[in-house]
């Protein structure tokens, strides 16, 4: 062998270790959703965003373990603790409750990002909004808070109504902190709730059937990812059944549904991915804040509407944000 050729290959040897050292030292990010994978494109398209505001992008210089529940929320402290045991740099749990809680559970060290729908505080994942104080912080969509605000909008928009019907997750771990804030909402406007159940596609499909049975004049769906990940099935049925329908997203605007009342989705999972970024740079979840919305969007989907026979009212056209058409 030459020696030119020699001294080539013993360099290229000796950085073989140094090579191996680089790839093992790239953080790894743990991540943990409760539905499955081709249902959160979006999600994870926003997470990545933020993740790259932050300076970081997978495959270069951050790696990401993904863990889908795939719609079995009884899976997730499972997944939840294979996260931990692999000693992950942080876990992000953008969008549900039950998602947060399971990697809470699972680690009291791993510092966690999430992205809930209630109170942070009232779950038990961080000592305060401002001053966090532990080794969790991240977003508050305020979703369940806004679940009178969406009734009375209904309301708005359906005056005569008597009978809401108010479809809920019970597998999601604040659901029954929804249907107590609906209930108190009800009982304040005095119309009659009709508490409706469903946690698999089919049981969505028993429940529109309900609604005939019930005599519902109007319907809400609760926020939620498994809801979100199923909103071409509900804005179909609820088109089939001629139901009016208010939604917690713009997704389901934009899919055809009648109306949405809620915050920028996708603007808050980038925060998750920001925040993410920022843990991986040193910065500690417990001293970075809880963030909340500002704004929240009014969609109304005119095209629905008139395919309903509904005329909207002109005070509540006026208030909203966009008029899809």
């Amino acid at each position: 062998m030459k020696r030119r050729a020699f001294i080539t290959l013993l360099g290229g040897a000796a950085a073989w270790p140094l090579m191996a050292r680089a790839q093992q030292a790239m953080p790894v990010i743990g991540y943990l959703d409760a539905a499955a994978a081709s249902e959160r494109a979006e999600v994870i398209a926003a997470f990545r965003q933020g993740l790259g505001d932050a300076g970081y992008v997978e495959g270069h210089n951050v790696a990401v373990e993904f863990r889908w529940a795939d719609g079995d929320y009884g899976r997730l402290p499972q997944l939840a603790d294979d996260l931990a045991r692999r000693k992950v740099a942080v876990i992000a749990t953008p969008g549900t409750s039950a998602a947060a809680l399971a990697a809470k559970a699972a680690t009291g060290t791993i510092p966690i990002v999430f992205a809930v729908g209630q109170d942070p505080v009232k779950l038990g994942l961080v000592a305060s909004l401002a001053r966090p104080g532990g080794n969790a912080t991240g977003v508050n969509f305020l979703s369940n808070e806004l679940v009178a605000k969406r009734i009375g909008l209904l309301r708005e928009l359906v005056p005569a109504a008597t009978n809401i019907a108010f479809l809920v997750n019970p597998t999601d771990a604040v659901s029954e902190s929804v249907i107590r804030n609906a209930q108190s909402a009800d009982d304040a406007s005095g119309v009659r709730l009709v508490l409706l159940r469903a946690s698999t596609p089919r049981e969505i499909d028993a429940a529109f059937a309900a609604l005939a049975r019930e005599r519902v004049d109007a319907l809400f769906i609760a926020p939620g990812t498994f809801f979100n990940a199923r909103r071409v099935q509900l804005v179909v049925l609820a088109a089939h059944h001629r139901i009016p329908t208010t939604y917690s997203v713009r997704a389901y605007a934009d899919a055809g549904g009648l109306m949405s009342y809620g915050t920028d989705l996708s603007a808050m999972l980038r925060q998750v991915g920001l925040y993410t970024g920022r843990i991986l740079k040193g910065e500690r979840p417990a001293d970075l804040p809880v963030v909340q919305p500002a704004k929240f969007e009014l969609v109304i989907n005119l095209n629905t509407a008139k395919a309903l026979g509904i005329e909207i009212p002109a005070t509540l056209l006026a208030r909203a944000d966009e008029v899809i058409e």
